[in-house]
C-alpha cells in the first residue's frame, strides 16, 4: 500500500469508515417566566398568593428541595461526593462508569458552590411616604450545585446539573456519540469503539441513520423521563400553572469522524494541511500537543516539529464565538468538529426546536473546511478559466474590470476569499471590507464602501462569489476557491521567491527605479509601506510591502497620520530578495 502524496488523496482513497453526528450538547434547563424580576415577583404574589414577593420566600423552597435530594440519595443508597477544587469531575464519573452493573441508574450524586445568577432582595424607600418596602433585583451568589451522574438505556452516561436556589435552573449534558453506542447495542450490530466515536461497524449505513436520528424531540424525551425519576424543585400545582422547564442551546459539538486506515496516512494529512495553509489559510491557531510536560528544568533542546511520534497535531479555526476543531484523534482517525458556542452568530435561535437548522450549519461548516483543504493540493486552473480572470467581463449587459495577476488589490482579494473563518457562513460587505483593509495596511473604518462594493461586483461577476439567497452574505462558490487559491499560491510560492532568486543585485544608484515609483505602485493608491531599500521585482509583479516589521503603518493618502498595522502580516505581499 503506497503512502499518500496530498490531504485530497488521504480524504478520496485512505478513508475506510465515515461518519457524521452530534457529539457533546451542554443544554440550559430553565422555566422562561421566571427570568425576569417581574416574572418572579407574579411568581410569588398571583400564583403563590403573597402579600410581597421576596427573596425569604424562595429560602423553604431551595431547604424543601435539598433535603428531598438528600432523602433520595439516602433511599437509593446512591454515592454523594463533595467535589474538591480543581477536581476534574470527568474523572470520577469514570470511575463510577466501571463499577457500574446495571442498564440504567443513577451513579452518583455529586456536589459543588459555583457563582450563579439569583435574585436577591432590596430595601427601598418611597419618596412621598417614607415607607420601605422589598425589591427583587437581579444578582450573583455562590450556591451549592446537585450533580447527578446517570446511565440512560437509549443515551448511555450523561449527567444534570441543579441549582439549589431559586429560580432552580438546570443543564443538561448529554453526548451523541454514546447515544449511537447504544442504538447499536440494542439492535445487535457489532461495532468497535473509538473514545468518543466508532471506529468501525458491520453496517455503516446504518450506524449513520441512527446519528441523523438523534432530534429534539428525543433529547426533550430524555429530560421529561428523568424529571420524573428525580426530585423536581416545583410543585405539580406550579407545573400545572405553566411554571415548566424548557430547553435552550448553551454549547452543541457536530462532528464528522473519517476512519483512516492507517496511523501515517493521518500524519500524511496534517503535515500537508499544516505546510500549506499556514499563510494562505490563516488558521487560528495550530496546535502541536505534546504527550509529555517540558518545563524549564527538562534537559535538551525543545522546537516545534509538524509531524514526529508522540505528537497529535490540531488545527483550529475560529468564528465569533465558535470554532472548528480538527484533529487525528487517537492516531486513527480523523476528526472535524464544529463547536456552535453561541447560535445567535448563525442567526438561529437558542431553543432546542432550532437543532435541526443548526446541525445543517455545523455539518457544513465541517465539509467547506475540508474541501478548502483538498482544493489547496489540487487547485489548478486551465488557460480559458486563467483569462476569464485577467480580462475584462461582460455578463448580461454588466461590465466588470479584469482581476489582473500580480495587481495588489486582486492579491488581496483573493487572499481574503481563502480565509477558512468566512467559510462557515460566509461573508458581508462589511467583514470583507475589515479584513481587506489589514491587508493593504488600511483603517478599517476609513476603507471606502462603494469601493468594497464595486470589488464584490467584480468577484460575482467573474463567478468567484455567488449572493447566499434570501441575505446579504456571500459565499465562495467552487471554481471561486480554485482560482483564489491558484493566483495566492501561484504568487506567494513561485513567482516571488523566484523573482527573488533572480534579481539579486541592486540596481544602480543612478537607475530610474531609484526615482520613480513603479507602475503597480502608482495603480493601487491604496498599498501603504514605505519603498523599500531592497531591489524590486519587474514592475509588472512588484506588491507593495503590507506585512510591518514595525508597529505602524504610514497612510497612503499622506496625511501624516499612521493606523495600527494587522496583528498578524499577511506574507504573500511582502517584498523579498536575496
Amino acid at each position: 500500500m503506497s503512502i499518500p502524496q496530498s490531504a485530497a488523496e488521504v480524504i478520496r482513497e485512505h478513508v475506510s469508515l465515515e461518519v457524521e453526528g452530534i457529539d457533546r450538547m451542554y443544554l440550559n434547563v430553565y422555566v422562561p417566566a421566571l427570568q425576569r424580576e417581574g416574572g418572579v415577583a407574579s411568581f410569588f404574589r398571583f400564583h403563590r398568593g403573597y402579600r410581597f414577593a421576596s427573596s425569604a420566600l424562595m429560602d423553604p423552597i431551595s431547604k424543601a428541595f435539598i433535603a428531598e435530594m438528600e432523602q433520595f440519595a439516602k433511599q437509593g443508597n446512591i454515592p454523594v461526593v463533595r467535589f474538591g477544587k480543581g477536581q476534574r469531575k470527568d474523572d470520577v464519573a469514570a470511575e463510577y462508569r466501571k463499577k457500574f452493573q446495571g442498564e440504567e441508574g443513577v451513579l452518583f450524586i455529586g456536589k459543588a458552590q459555583e457563582k450563579t445568577p439569583v435574585f436577591r432582595t432590596e430595601r427601598r424607600r418611597n419618596e412621598k411616604t417614607g415607607a420601605t418596602y422589598p425589591w427583587l433585583v437581579r444578582s450573583t451568589a455562590m450556591v451549592n450545585h446537585f450533580y447527578v451522574y446517570c446511565i440512560d438505556r437509549d443515551f448511555g452516561p450523561f449527567f444534570l446539573k441543579f441549582c439549589t436556589y431559586f429560580p432552580y435552573t438546570a443543564k443538561l449534558c448529554l453526548n451523541g456519540h454514546e447515544y449511537a453506542k447504544r442504538q447499536l447495542d440494542h439492535r445487535g450490530i457489532g461495532y468497535e469503539a473509538l473514545d468518543n466515536g466508532i471506529l468501525s461497524c458491520e453496517d455503516p449505513r446504518r450506524v449513520q441513520a441512527i446519528c441523523d436520528g438523534l432530534s429534539a424531540e428525543k433529547i426533550d424525551a430524555l429530560l421529561r423521563k428523568w424529571f420524573r425519576k428525580l426530585p423536581h424543585p416545583f410543585t405539580a400545582k406550579d407545573r400545572q400553572a405553566g411554571y415548566r422547564y424548557r430547553i435552550s442551546i448553551l454549547q452543541a459539538e457536530f462532528s464528522l469522524t473519517q476512519v483512516l486506515d492507517r496511523p501515517v496516512t493521518g500524519r500524511v494529512f496534517f503535515e500537508e494541511v499544516i505546510r500549506e495553509n499556514l499563510d494562505i489559510g490563516r488558521p487560528s491557531q495550530v496546535q502541536l500537543i505534546f504527550n509529555r510536560r517540558v518545563s524549564r528544568r527538562t534537559p535538551g533542546r525543545f522546537r516545534t516539529r509538524v509531524i514526529t511520534e508522540g505528537v497529535v497535531p490540531s488545527l483550529h479555526v475560529d468564528y465569533k464565538s465558535s470554532r472548528i476543531k480538527q484533529y487525528h484523534k487517537e492516531g486513527r482517525a480523523l476528526r472535524t468538529e464544529t463547536t456552535i458556542n453561541n447560535t445567535r452568530d448563525f442567526g438561529v435561535g437558542k431553543l432546542l426546536p432550532n437543532l435541526p437548522a443548526l446541525r445543517q450549519i455545523g455539518f457544513q461548516a465541517n465539509r467547506r473546511l475540508l474541501d478548502v483543504q483538498t482544493v489547496s493540493h489540487d487547485c489548478a486552473i486551465g488557460e480559458d478559466a486563467f483569462e476569464k480572470v485577467v480580462r475584462p467581463i461582460h455578463v448580461d449587459g454588466q461590465r466588470a474590470s479584469a482581476l489582473r495577476f500580480g495587481d495588489a488589490q486582486a492579491q488581496a482579494l483573493f487572499a481574503v476569499l481563502v480565509l477558512f473563518s468566512l467559510q462557515l457562513r460566509g461573508f458581508t460587505n462589511r467583514e470583507m471590507r475589515a479584513l481587506l483593509a489589514q491587508l493593504l495596511g488600511l483603517d478599517p473604518a476609513q476603507y471606502p464602501i462603494g469601493r468594497m462594493t464595486y470589488d464584490l461586483r467584480r468577484l460575482r461577476l467573474h463567478g468567484l462569489i455567488e449572493r447566499i439567497p434570501h441575505s446579504h452574505r456571500y459565499q465562495t462558490t467552487a471554481d471561486g476557491l480554485k482560482i483564489a487559491l491558484f493566483f495566492s499560491r501561484t504568487y506567494a510560492r513561485l513567482l516571488r521567491p523566484k523573482l527573488a532568486e533572480v534579481l539579486g543585485h541592486s540596481p544602480p544608484s543612478d537607475s530610474s527605479l531609484r526615482g520613480r515609483r513603479p507602475l503597480p505602485f502608482r495603480r493601487s493608491k491604496r498599498c501603504s509601506g514605505r519603498i523599500p531599500a531592497e531591489p524590486y521585482p519587474p514592475s509588472e509583479f512588484l506588491q507593495c510591502k503590507a506585512s510591518h516589521s514595525g508597529p505602524k503603518a504610514i497612510n497612503p493618502r499622506g496625511s501624516g497620520t499612521e493606523y495600527p498595522s494587522s496583528k498578524e502580516p499577511f506574507s504573500f505581499l511582502t517584498v523579498r530578495s536575496s
